[in-house]
């Protein structure tokens, strides 16, 4: 992610905090999440575009020794300064990915970093830095937005955000590269960002280049029966607008 792309998160680090308690953020994003990581007592863990430093937060109280939270935007890695420092929590937040994190953690988590890539090659860089970060055997957890997701604006608006397609180009909005503005618009809040959607292909190839093999698909979860979910609910977790994907470094 350029310099220029996250230049657009840095004023939205409340709004991105106060989506944790959004209802598809907290009884199914997070949960879905947390279940892919595992059990991360002991291990060393890299926060990559770690935002407000919410899932850093986690990551520590989850048990992980040591927690490094990576952005770019200087807005959402002071108020994640500021948030561990008050809760006490030993993390480590940075704004670039020096030498000396090369091969050294064991988990990489990267929450909606992928669509923010401009391009493939852009695409390709991330997913090396993301592969460089870890250790042979080391493993990823991705959040893209999901290749199958429903391109209708109006279909996600109940759950706080609007996806609106958005390309110079006219490309149908699930085209390889095409742009997305990503509104959110819940409560007192109304902002937007761009993002980029890349299909299952280009994903799994970029990579698997980057030397990530293992490659596995999950759609987000409730805990529970999703058929006893709340019907709100229901409707998103037919159309989730985002997947996991779970790798390991070979």
């Amino acid at each position: 992610m350029s310099k220029e792309v996250a230049a657009q998160f840095d004023e939205l680090a409340a709004l991105y905090e106060d989506m944790a308690s959004w209802p598809f953020r907290h009884d199914i994003e997070t949960p879905s999440v947390i279940a892919a990581l595992g059990d991360l007592h002991g291990l060393d863990v890299l926060d990559f575009g770690c935002g407000s430093g919410l899932y850093s937060r986690l990551l520590k109280r989850s048990g992980a020794r040591s927690v490094v939270g990576y952005d770019l935007a200087d807005g959402m890695l002071g108020y994640a300064r500021r948030r561990a420092e008050k809760e006490g929590l030993d993390i480590e937040f940075v704004s670039e990915l020096q030498p000396r994190f090369a091969g050294r953690f064991d988990v990489v988590l990267s929450v909606y970093v992928l669509p923010y890539a401009t391009s493939v090659q852009e695409l390709g860089e991330m997913c090396g830095a993301l592969a460089g970060l870890l250790r042979p055997g080391g493993r990823l957890v991705a959040l893209p937005i999901h290749p199958d997701y429903q391109p209708d604006p109006d279909y996600y608006q109940a759950y706080g955000f609007r996806l609106i397609p958005d390309d110079d180009h006219d490309r149908p909005p699930r085209t390889d590269g095409a742009r997305i503005r990503l509104e959110l618009c819940h409560g007192r809040y109304q902002a937007s960002v761009h993002a980029w959607y890349w299909s299952r292909a280009t994903l799994e190839t970029a990579l698997r280049e980057a030397g990530m093999t293992d490659l596995v698909w999950r759609d987000p979860s409730t805990a529970s029966d999703p058929s006893a979910a709340a019907p709100l609910l229901r409707a998103y977790l037919d159309r989730p607008h985002a997947a996991l994907i779970l790798a390991r470094k070979a």
